[in-house]
């Protein structure tokens, strides 16, 4: 192998030297065939330059092809020498507004969020600093390289597209203008001439695919015997493969073998071995042999050394044509024409098409010389943009393909300029409209994932090594759908609105074939053998997040697209509804005389699935006609009377349940795969397209129908039916020891069923189904992330969701909610929530995991015990409901929920006889305490002669119905007041009986005012008001009643205060002195201040708290309580002496305290001011 890696240089061939760049133009521009006279010229000529010997000399190589094949090149498109032309060229031509400039690998660019159009809009260093976005929030990232600067382009940035330097070159722009009229005549006719016969070789020769012969133009007459043993890059072998393989075949050293490998890396191709044919067969038969035992080969070719030359000088001339056309926008508008011209082959005959045709067909570093040759020409040239886009489009399909049977990463295809393109807003409304982009991206992407089940759902179980890498290819076609959708629309022609709706439905038969996909079926008595696959659905799911997205946020930018959409969406869902035969059986169900007709289901015992994306699509664009108001614009077109509330619930409800019957430990035979499942479809990433939408589709449904039929269709999905419509079920089952595992499960599953009432009535945070905006919905999440503990701004950031453009919404509203606390010496800086935003904090937001809902009721109890407030956690004042959904609050008054509250209530009133918990209890509280809160707005902002229809009070102080006749609900509360096993939720049901006070004072108030003004009416109505009397008489005695039981508590409470007199004045002299403390002004007026003397005036101390590094309990500092300390550092000090030279002759004796008038040595103590308990310290 020395012999064939010897560093000697062939000797340059004289004939090269002597050739004149000038004569060879001459001879040209008289030549009446100047493509054979070209050919002929290369032919003779580029075989002497490249490839003469095993190693390139790439400097030498370069500078004999500059001599003497593009010199006569650049003197023909000059007609003089261009050292003086190409200057005038460049002197005429107008400077490009456009920067254009190409990213190299790693170099930093810059895109502004507040004025990008999307975060593909990058400038480059030097025009972001000379523009106004280094004054804007920005991001800054690294180059993977291909991509290039926006800068000057108007439809990339909202405002400043140009920077101070390309500003200068705006003001003469005329947008038509040709850039022809700055060239000279004779200059467009040379430069057409040789780009047309220069392009074409460089093509011809790139694609070529025959190893050892040229095509007949090129051949030469004396033929050499000498080939090339071509190794060509793929992504399958590793470098140690490559390294390994290359010492056995071509008999190398490893640092030889390091060498051809890291070169075959970036090139994409490398010769190894260089001689006569067979020589360089024997290497190519020992690499494929070595590398094909378990994947396919390594690529390897045996080329003709001229073959190899022409294809070097190709490159080279494509590198050279990205150079001259930088000279002026009218040569470049000519490359642009040649490439893009049509040859009499027809459809893809252009030079464009068969580059781009043939791209997973060359190697790395061919590719990306024509990508940069394409983005410095065609996508610079506004016009010719446009063109090669439709080409770009009417290719796609083909493009696509290839690149997903290609190897090579994404960045080294030509499919990656399709970033350049669909980002571009009037370009992809062009290719949706004129080629119908959409619907082209969506089929070619189903028509990859070709792995279906029975219904025709994708399934991804039992995936080969090859359908998961062709999976994870195909996925840059969700991106590309991105792309076309990332900018929204302002104005909406009939074909645009025509085409988008035939994309939309392309994209329904998407989610149709993900709608049920990967369902579950709980495994009993023993655990799942092998884990299902479910990542690749969940990755599909969670790369169309923001695609769903996009589109919901295009259907609301037009009222005929969204109807038709709406449409659309519901008519799937029946589809899809009608392939969901379960063999489902009919069954009544009847609570408090209500009855409903459902199917007979159970969730822990059918086939469930997570995946709904069709109902969650429905879902999302149902919001949309209510925040858009074209519910109440367009009744009419709306299909409102054909929706199926029952069949709308059905599958979104059996999902909830399944999460509700996962947490309740039902599902551990299972395994990991649907803990995983569960936990992605609450998580941040996956949330806002899942579970968001789920409980929108509920709250959908139930706003439609009667809310006793949906609680009692809950109950029986929950599996809970039995135990509230059988009296004394709970009891029963409590009894038996051996269900003790069924009676924690239920619990839970009752737990789950009242959290889910809970975010039904509660969670109307989202624009269309509150009165709220956006902003208001970050706020909210904003503010219960920091009800937990402050947050840094990457902790906050990372808990709140993402939107296309990788923004959050928190910069906007954060200063509104918190504060922001700088950092000390050490840590980071936090944002602690505002105290005024801690009346908005909801216990049961429904983005809390289990863990964070914890903690967040922990940190919010801790403050009002700190702030000596009593430790109810209340419901917050809620925004009222969208008239779409205003229905919704009935669910809290309805006769099944006040018998499920009446029913829980009981357990805990006979809390031994009864399986219950305090979680139960706690959501039953909760709930009463939303339904107070809903019937106190609904009085406090009640118009006249309106009557609120909503009396949950009044409900709540009736006694039960016979034949149990079981106390109130209200009577039930008050006995649990009292109850020593629930001192937790004590002031909780202490603020719910206040609170029902207040509002049965308001309705005595509005009821008096009524009486008053209707007095001249009684006569005609007494039949009435006798049962109103007969009411009030009864209402009077239960009044009567329990205002004697609180009497008895008051003077029994009188009688304890009597006995502990003493202990009773000390704790009122203990809160009076503290609540002295807590004064932080002074007692007096400044004026009668004395500061010395027997009447110094007392001021208080201020009470300090300190928090301990070690343990981080929080403690008042008092001489009573735990000692405190600090770290400390002492040492000897002579910063202030004035005998520096004395010594100490005895230090063990020498006293530190005692200072000697010279001040020779003292101490100094220095500490890092973190303070500790002393015991925490010790240990």
């Amino acid at each position: 192998m020395a012999s064939e890696l010897e560093p000697e240089v062939p000797a340059i061939d004289q004939s090269l030297l002597e050739c004149s760049a000038e004569e060879t133009a001459g001879k040209w521009l008289q030549s009446t065939d100047l493509t054979r006279e070209v050919y002929q010229h290369l032919a003779h000529y580029v075989p002497k330059i490249y490839c003469r010997g095993p190693n390139p000399f790439p400097q030498r190589e370069d500078m004999l092809a500059q001599l003497v094949l593009l010199g006569p090149m650049e003197w023909y498109i000059c007609g003089e020498d261009p050292a003086f032309g190409f200057p005038k060229l460049e002197q005429a031509n107008k400077p490009s507004h456009l920067c254009g400039r190409v990213f190299k690998v790693g170099e930093p660019t810059y895109s502004c969020r507040d004025c990008a159009v999307d975060p593909t809009c990058v400038l480059c260093m030097e025009c972001f600093l000379g523009s106004i976005h280094r004054d804007h929030r920005y991001r800054m990232t690294t180059s993977g390289g291909g991509g290039f600067c926006d800068c000057g382009d108007t439809e990339a940035w909202k405002e400043g597209p140009y920077c101070e330097k390309h500003k200068l070159n705006t003001s003469e722009i005329e947008e038509e203008e040709d850039p022809l009229i700055h060239l000279p005549e004779d200059v467009i006719t040379r430069t057409y001439n040789i780009f047309a016969i220069m392009f074409h070789y460089a093509v011809e020769i790139l694609t070529w695919e025959k190893e050892s012969e040229l095509p007949a133009d090129l051949e030469m007459v004396e033929k050499t015997d000498t080939y090339y043993c071509m190794l060509f890059n793929d992504e399958v072998h590793t470098y140690e493969q490559v390294i390994y393989t290359l010492q056995k075949a071509v008999n190398c050293t490893q640092k030889e073998a390091i060498g051809f490998a890291t070169t075959v890396d970036r090139d994409g191709r490398r010769s190894v071995r260089y001689g006569d044919f067979p020589y360089c067969e024997q290497a190519k038969s020992v690499i494929v042999r070595n590398t094909s035992r378990q994947t396919k080969p390594l690529k390897v070719q045996v080329m003709h050394s001229s073959i190899v030359a022409h294809q070097n000088f190709g490159l080279k001339l494509l590198s050279w044509l990205g150079s001259i056309i930088g000279y002026s926008d009218g040569l470049r508008r000519i490359l642009c024409q040649v490439g893009l011209q049509e040859e009499p082959d027809g459809e893809n005959s252009s030079l464009v098409d068969r580059l781009m045709l043939s791209d997973s067909k060359l190697w790395k570093g061919a590719r990306s010389v024509y990508h940069q040759l394409f983005m410095s020409s065609l996508l610079m040239d506004l016009k010719y943009k446009k063109l090669f886009a439709v080409r770009f489009a009417k290719n796609y399909e083909r493009l696509q393909s290839d690149y997903v049977t290609d190897d090579h990463d994404r960045e080294f295809s030509v499919a990656d300029l399709s970033v350049q393109i669909f980002t571009v807003p009037s370009l992809a409304r062009m290719l949706i409209t004129e080629e119908n982009l959409l619907t082209i991206i969506i089929k070619t992407f189903m028509d990859h994932l070709r792995h279906r089940d029975a219904q025709g759902r994708f399934q991804f179980e039992r995936y080969t090594a090859l359908q998961a890498f062709k999976f994870r290819r195909v996925q840059s076609l969700i991106l590309d759908l991105k792309y076309v959708l990332i900018s929204k629309p302002t104005e909406w022609s009939d074909d645009l609105r025509q085409k988008f709706l035939e994309g939309f439905d392309a994209f329904l038969e998407l989610l149709k074939c993900m709608q049920g996909m990967d369902p579950v079926t709980r495994q009993v008595g023993q655990h799942i053998e092998m884990e299902p696959e479910w990542e690749a659905a969940f990755t599909l799911q969670m790369k169309l997040t923001h695609v769903i997205s996009m589109m919901q946020d295009w259907c609301a930018l037009d009222e005929k697209v969204l109807i038709e959409a709406y449409k659309k969406c519901l008519a799937v869902l029946m589809q899809c509804h009608g392939g969901f035969t379960d063999g489902e059986q009919p069954v009544t169900l009847s609570i408090c005389g209500h009855s409903v007709e459902t199917i007979r289901y159970c969730v822990s015992q059918e086939k469930v699935s997570i995946h709904l994306p069709v109902s969650r699509l429905l879902a999302g664009l149902h919001v949309l006609l209510s925040k858009s108001e074209v519910a109440y614009k367009f009744p009419e077109l709306l299909p409102l009377s054909e929706l199926s509330p029952p069949m709308l619930i059905e599958h979104p409800l059996r999902c909830l349940v399944l999460c509700a019957q996962v947490h309740a430990g039902m599902w551990r035979r299972n395994g990991f795969s649907l803990v995983n499942q569960i936990y992605y479809y609450h998580n941040v990433k996956c949330r806002r397209e899942m579970f968001d939408k789920d409980i929108i589709m509920l709250q959908t449904g139930v706003s439609m129908m009667d809310p006793n039929h949906f609680l009692m269709i809950m109950l029986s999905r929950f599996e809970l039916y039995q135990i509230f419509s059988t009296p004394d079920y709970g009891k029963r089952l409590s009894s038996e020891i051996t269900h003790k595992d069924v009676v924690q499960q239920n619990n839970t599953l009752i737990e789950e069923m009242l959290y889910l009432i809970i975010m039904l009535v509660g969670e109307r945070f989202s624009p269309g189904v509150g009165q709220v905006n956006a902003t208001d919905e970050i706020k909210r999440e904003i503010i219960h992330q920091l009800s937990i503990k402050p947050m840094a701004h990457s902790e906050l950031v990372k808990s709140l969701p993402e939107d296309e453009n990788k923004e959050t919404g928190m910069e906007s509203v954060i200063e509104a909610v918190a504060h922001f606390k700088k950092p000390g010496l050490t840590g980071r800086g936090m944002y602690e929530l505002k105290p005024e935003c801690a009346k908005e904090f909801n216990l049961y937001f429904y983005h809390f995991s289990r863990a964070e809902q914890s903690k967040a009721e922990e940190a919010q109890r801790k403050l009002k015990r700190q702030n000596r407030e009593d430790t109810a956690l209340p419901p917050p004042i809620l925004p009222p409901f969208c008239p779409l959904f205003a229905s919704l609050v009935n669910i809290l008054q309805s006769d099944v929920m006040l018998y499920i509250i009446r029913t829980i209530l009981h357990w805990a009133v006979e809390h031994n006889g009864y399986a219950w918990s305090e979680s139960m209890l706690q959501r039953v509280l909760h709930l009463i305490g939303m339904a107070l809160q809903e019937e106190k707005q609904h009085l406090e902002n009640v118009m006249e002669e309106h009557v609120v229809t909503f009396t949950f009070a009044q409900k709540i102080s009736k006694p039960g119905e016979a034949p149990n006749n079981s106390p109130s609900i209200l009577a039930m509360l008050e006995t649990l007041q009292n109850a020593p096993y629930l001192e937790v939720h004590k002031d909780m049901i202490r603020w719910i009986l206040k609170t029902f006070n207040a509002i049965k004072k308001m309705r005595e108030s509005s009821s008096a005012i009524s009486v008053a003004e209707t007095e001249g009416t009684i006569t005609e109505e007494s039949s009435r008001d006798k049962d109103k009397a007969e009411r009030k008489r009864k209402a009077e005695i239960a009044r009567l009643r329990r205002e004697k039981v609180m009497a008895q508590m008051s003077e029994m409470q009188r009688n304890f205060i009597d006995e502990n007199k003493d202990l009773f004045q000390q704790t009122v002299a203990e809160e009076a002195s503290n609540s002295a403390v807590l004064d932080n002004g002074p007692m007096v007026s400044d004026t009668t201040l004395t500061a010395l003397g027997p009447a110094q005036t007392q001021v208080p101390k201020q009470r300090q708290f300190v928090t301990c590094i070690l343990c981080q309990e929080e403690q008042e500092v008092k001489v009573e309580s735990k000692a405190m300390v600090l770290a400390a550092f002492v040492q000897r000090s002579t910063v202030l002496s004035k005998n520096r030279n004395k010594v100490i002759q005895d230090p063990e004796k020498y006293d530190p305290l005692f200072m000697h008038p010279d001040l020779s040595c003292g101490t100094h103590t220095g500490s890092c001011g973190h303070v500790m308990h002393a015991h925490c310290w010790q240990s």
